[in-house]
């Protein structure tokens, strides 16, 4: 999977609509578990809120394989759902929105609740800096001693770190590098040594 965009840290924003507040808060919360975790936490930061709505994607951006959503009491489908589309649009991943809401005393209506709630998502995320998630992979490799040097060299232009190494008859190296990369650098390996070497596997996602 490529590099994509999370949250590098929790941002916070804020805007008055009809003298209801509204406050939009994102973090990184890369499983359901963080993101539900969150969402606690804020609800009781803003425990005297009328409403704490949220939603979340647990994935790279635009995925739905794992999402989440809450209306928290406004009327169906004005909080959750326009909260989850503007993630789901925002490039970036594994992110939860908390839009925590004290009413003023006048009603927005349906569309004036889509709207309020789909801002304070836009805002907080236009605000939130990012970094990039780089997906990495293990390989387990197993070659002669006279490739060590070669094989060290290789390594650092994949940006292939060395977690694990032993020595016996052979050499053997656990490589950990972004996943992107692993093909390509398994290929250089193999022709590196004339397909003299043993690629195990992909060990594992780390």
């Amino acid at each position: 999977m490529p590099p994509y965009s999370v949250p590098r840290a929790l941002c916070r924003a804020e805007e008055t609509i009809k003298r209801s507040r509204f406050i939009g808060t994102a973090a990184h919360t890369p499983s359901p578990e963080d993101a539900k975790s969150f969402v606690s936490q804020i609800r009781g930061e803003f425990s005297d809120a009328t409403h704490n709505c949220w939603a979340y994607t647990a994935g790279p951006p635009g995925s739905t394989a794992r999402i989440g959503m809450s209306d928290d009491g406004e009327p169906r489908g004005t909080a959750g759902r326009p909260l989850l589309n503007v993630l789901l649009h925002s490039g970036i991943g594994e992110v939860t929105v908390v839009a925590t809401r004290y009413f003023g005393g006048t009603k927005l209506g349906t569309g004036g609740l889509v709207r309020a709630y789909s801002g304070i998502a836009k805002k907080v995320l236009s605000a939130l800096e990012t970094k990039e998630k780089i997906t990495p992979v293990c390989l387990s490799v197993i070659a002669d001693y006279s490739y060590i040097s070669a094989l060290r060299r290789m390594a650092e232009s994949f940006r292939a770190k060395i977690i694990k190494e032993s020595y016996g008859a052979d050499v053997s190296y656990v490589f950990k590098l972004p996943e992107e990369k692993a093909e390509a650098f398994q290929i250089s390996m193999l022709d590196l040594t004339n397909g003299e070497i043993i690629i195990e596997s992909k060990v594992s996602k780390i």
